[in-house]
């Protein structure tokens, strides 16, 4: 049987102190993507148009024709949204973590000297904001190699954080396979780091992210009609995390961002009433992810565990662990 490669345990039901800096009850970390001149485009060799994250709900691609709106759509968030996240982050003393295209950051030498300026970390958002589903590993990691180089040239140096987003099967194991992050961002698995043991046993940190606290839902049919219930949600899963704090079970909440939508002035009213909420309390680390990959290391080192999905068939059977082949479907009791 080959093992089977999910892992439900995480950090098991007492879970695990962080330890954060301080004794903080909570972590709360921004994340600013910067997509803008990266996406799908035939001007940057692509099939079709983009149809993903946009004001236009249920946006098709257009094969091989440009899409007039949905580029200008992209482009305000270069143009002005980025520069009004910008100014809301540095007057608050607020740090944050961009996940840069590649080819968009290449694009914008601007807004990347206002990133450095600011202090934000800069870590790789992959190469071209498109879906990799589809992309053999070769292929894939030839994309990473090629959003590494540009990185370093556009910015001075290589990123240490990696967050593909449109991700393949095989993204995980193949930014281990390539050695050279501190962190992987492409989970949504839990509230806190842990260690992937990849295809190759090279432990690699991962850092989750997530979908629901996050603007994209202004994208979405049944998601964020308004400022109001993007702040009430924010603001809910920051008093749920920082009372679990509080009890002894402190965790990470992540701020996903995009400079074209949550930029747009009517959104950013709602983000600066909970950033400013945020620092009305007392006990919050507000980090760069690069900053909670380096306190984990430090204080949470990899250390090699018996996980269910390891464990030999009969040895499953006799603990009533469901670990099941991929390949064989429920096999029978020995």
């Amino acid at each position: 049987m080959d093992p089977y490669p999910r892992d439900f345990r995480g950090h098991g039901p007492d879970g695990l102190d962080p330890k954060w800096p301080k004794g903080a009850k909570i972590a709360v970390q921004f994340v600013i993507n910067y997509e803008e001149g990266g996406e799908n485009c035939i001007l940057h060799g692509d099939e079709a148009s983009e149809a993903f994250l946009s004001e236009i709900v249920g946006a098709q691609p257009w094969p091989g024709r440009r899409h007039w709106n949905m580029e200008s759509i992209y482009e305000y968030g270069a143009r002005a949204g980025f520069w009004r996240l910008h100014r809301l982050f540095t007057s608050l003393g607020v740090p944050a973590t961009v996940y840069g295209v590649a080819t968009a950051l290449a694009r914008s030498p601007e807004q990347v000297a206002a990133m450095q300026e600011a202090g934000w970390e800069i870590a790789s958002h992959g190469y071209k904001w498109i879906e990799y589903k589809d992309f053999a590993p070769e292929d894939e990691m030839s994309h990473m190699q090629h959003a590494i180089q540009i990185h370093k040239e556009v910015t001075g140096e290589r990123p240490t954080g990696w967050y593909t987003g449109r991700c393949s099967v095989n993204t995980v194991d193949l930014v281990a396979k390539e050695g050279g992050f501190a962190y992987c961002s492409d989970s949504y698995a839990d509230d806190l780091p842990y260690w992937h043991e990849s295809e190759d046993n090279k432990p690699l940190l991962i850092i989750p992210y997530t979908l629901d606290t996050n603007d994209m839902r202004f994208s979405m049919p049944a998601g964020f009609n308004s400022g109001d219930p993007f702040y009430t949600y924010l603001k809910d899963s920051f008093d749920v995390l920082y009372a679990e704090g509080a009890e002894g079970s402190a965790k990470m909440l992540n701020i996903g961002l995009h400079c074209r939508l949550v930029g747009r002035p009517g959104r950013l009213a709602a983000l600066k009433r909970f950033m400013e909420y945020v620092l009305s309390h007392d006990d919050v680390w507000i980090p760069r992810r690069i900053e909670i990959a380096d306190h984990w290391r430090k204080i949470h080192p990899y250390v090699s565990r018996e996980r269910p999905c390891k464990m030999p068939p009969g040895i499953l059977w006799k603990n009533s662990v469901a670990c099941l082949s991929t390949q064989n479907g429920l096999p029978s009791a020995p």
